[in-house]
């Protein structure tokens, strides 16, 4: 089974991906596996590459993660094809697929199975890709040659920390740009000093894993799905142009449109102003 999913995920340009029991997970919504009638077997995390060339764009107001399609359409599609395959290549076991909605501590679990090491600023960082990865797992009843290994940390340098706005604004920017409703003066102050429309990135920008990975150019994913619809500048005309299904591929859309168009109705008044 693992030299078929070896060549499977390959096909699909993953390479980061590792088996560990699954009896060494942190299991957190256990309703999860008991819908898929798995009780014990094997986990096998994935990391998958993000980050491409658009993400560099000097322009890029939203966060690196929602400059392309929602991440959960990549693993749905994913799983949609990979999971009949193995059902009927291995009938007497049982296989689900999960990400983000999981029955497991995926960060955990990632760092046991020895895709990378946890950072700071509590995301997994991994050598190749630095932390621009999403996480997902395939869980399956079968018992596969699997070991978990110490969870380790980054090299502590502090620089995620040291640039991160939340001791000075009080929130995490991110969430900031995702409050609903109006913000207070002070937020809007906030809000346009960092100019983002959607999410925060800062912390990953100034990592050292980061900077390497980018200078010897193994940070950029070569998954299609990622690359393709890339929108790192969105303005209100892009997003007034986009229609209703459009729109929900994105990541920023499970916060609904008035969200979005309220940041960049902000940003764009703002610049005007300035010029």
């Amino acid at each position: 089974m693992l030299n078929f999913l070896a060549e499977y995920f390959s096909e699909h340009h993953i390479d980061l991906y590792a088996p560990i029991p699954l009896s060494e997970c942190e299991v957190r919504k256990p309703y999860l596996l008991e819908r898929e009638g798995i009780s014990d077997g094997t986990a096998i995390l994935i990391a998958v590459p993000y980050f491409t060339r658009a993400c560099l764009s000097p322009e890029r107001n939203v966060s690196a993660y929602a400059v392309s399609r929602d991440y959960h359409g990549f693993f749905n599609a994913l799983f949609a094809d990979l999971l009949p395959i193995l059902r009927q290549k291995y009938p007497h076991e049982k296989f689900a697929g999960f990400a983000d909605h999981s029955p497991i501590a995926e960060l955990q679990a990632a760092a046991q199975a020895g895709l990378g090491v946890i950072g700071q600023n509590s995301l997994l960082i991994t050598e190749k890709y630095s932390s621009y990865v999403f996480l997902g797992e395939l869980i399956t009843s079968a018992v596969l040659p699997a070991k978990t290994q110490a969870v380790a940390s980054c090299m502590g340098c502090g620089a995620c920390r040291k640039n991160c706005p939340m001791g000075e604004i009080g929130t995490c920017l991110s969430a900031l740009t995702q409050k609903k409703g109006d913000f207070t003066s002070e937020e809007v102050g906030h809000f346009l000093h960092y100019s983002s429309a959607w999410g925060c990135d800062l912390c990953q920008e100034v990592c050292p894993y980061t900077k390497k990975a980018i200078q010897t150019g193994s940070i950029f994913s070569k998954i299609p799905y990622f690359q393709e619809c890339a929108i790192p500048h969105l303005t209100l005309k892009i997003l007034d142009e986009m229609t209703d299904e459009e729109f929900a591929r994105r990541a920023y859309s499970w916060r609904g449109k008035a969200t979005i168009r309220r940041n960049l109705e902000l940003m764009e008044e703002h610049l005007k102003k300035g010029e």
